[in-house]
């Protein structure tokens, strides 16, 4: 993935003026600044932070063409995390002292989990965009929401899709990670109790031959990458590809790999027919429609769920900030009685079992691939 150019959100704010520490409302009209973070450079998944930043960019436009937070312009401060946890964390801390409103975005499961863990700590309110990781926060509290759907959520419903298609013995070549093993865990009690079984394959310690010499091996059916793009995951797809005896292996990727153009102009041909989780409806409703044309004349491409995430985290903001006030105790206050129209269906937040943080319960979740015969098109498998 090449680095994109700078966004063109706001990265910063004037640090002569910035809004009082509480974010408490002012009556001046200054602007309601809100932290937003993305991954915009190497290590991220930087194609993921920009379709996030194009969703909230989007957004901001249309509310403050609106006429703003009651009049007041909603001023977004971006920060790259760059997929590191401290980094997040640093710029939450940065981030409340500039006296935002509340703090939204990330893709990347453990650096949100980092962001939201600060934000937490020091009083902000955080709405969580894009990341799925189960144990968002160490403990319950009620600052922190978010939108996507829980990975004992999507994951499972990718776990039906394969028995489905027939494939119950599963082997998954992984990178060390708290993600990477909590899918993995998640997998495996799920295809358990149906007879299913999970081998694991260290990519990490694996040349992408030799992994095919264990794939081989291992009498599995299916191998999926539990590994970030493009390393390893591209040169383990051509690999598995490439070997005759693994004609018959379907490869898979529920993380979402295969959703950004990235994979496709990396992969051509090798990288269709790999089934990976999307958070869209199968058939967009009215609003999903006219943000989805206008998103993919911003992008100059068809946006990813993530771009949709993006335009739904402004549009829960703007309406709890228009309803509650810009304080941060009255906007964590807001996160359970809000209900807002979202690209992807009613938003509302609730209380879910083993989940922390007050959850969108559920965005809908489908298993996608590109086809085979034409790789720009999408193939909808499954729907949970």
């Amino acid at each position: 993935m090449n680095t994109p150019p700078s966004p063109s959100l706001p990265s910063s704010p004037s640090p002569s003026s910035p809004l009082p520490p509480s974010g408490a409302e002012g009556t001046d009209g200054a602007p309601v600044r809100l932290g937003v973070l993305a991954p915009l450079t190497r290590p991220g998944w930087v194609e993921a932070g920009r379709q996030l930043l194009a969703g909230f960019e989007l957004a901001v436009r249309e509310v403050n063409d609106a006429g703003g937070i009651d009049g007041r312009p909603l001023e977004p401060v971006v920060r790259d995390t760059a997929a590191d946890p401290g980094r997040a964390a640093a710029a939450v801390d940065e981030l409340a002292a500039l006296g935002v409103v509340a703090v939204a975005g990330e893709y990347h499961s453990v650096v949100a989990r980092a962001a939201a863990a600060r934000a937490d700590a020091l009083g902000v309110p955080f709405l969580c965009s894009s990341a799925v990781l189960d144990a968002l926060t160490e403990e319950p509290t009620d600052r922190v929401a978010r939108l996507a759907p829980a990975q004992s959520h999507g994951w499972r419903i990718y776990g039906d899709f394969l028995l489905g298609a027939g494939r119950s013995r599963i082997a998954v070549a992984a990178q060390p990670s708290v993600y990477w093993a909590s899918g993995a865990r998640i997998l495996r009690d799920h295809l358990a109790p149906h007879g299913g079984t999970v081998v694991e394959l260290d990519a990490g310690a694996l040349a992408p031959e030799a992994l095919c010499d264990a794939l081989a091996d291992s009498g599995a059916t299916a191998l999926l990458l539990l590994v970030g793009h493009p390393e390893p995951a591209a040169p383990i797809v051509r690999a598995v590809r490439a070997d005759r005896r693994l004609a018959g292996i379907l490869i898979g990727a529920p993380a979402g790999q295969p959703e950004f153009a990235g994979w496709a102009a990396e992969l051509g041909g090798d990288g269709a027919g790999v089934p990976f989780l999307r958070y869209l409806p199968e058939r967009p409703g009215p609003l999903g429609e006219r943000v989805g044309k206008e998103l993919r004349e911003r992008l100059g491409a068809p946006p990813s769920f993530v771009a949709f995430e993006g335009w739904d985290t402004v549009a829960v903001l703007a309406e709890v900030l228009r309803s509650y006030g810009t304080d941060r105790a009255a906007v964590a206050g807001a996160w359970p009685r809000v209900a807002v129209e979202g690209t992807r269906g009613p938003i509302r937040f609730s209380r879910t079992p083993g989940i922390g943080v007050l959850q969108w319960a559920w965005a809908p979740v489908q298993v996608v691939d590109r086809d085979p015969a034409d790789p720009d098109r999408f193939r909808v498998l499954h729907t949970g």
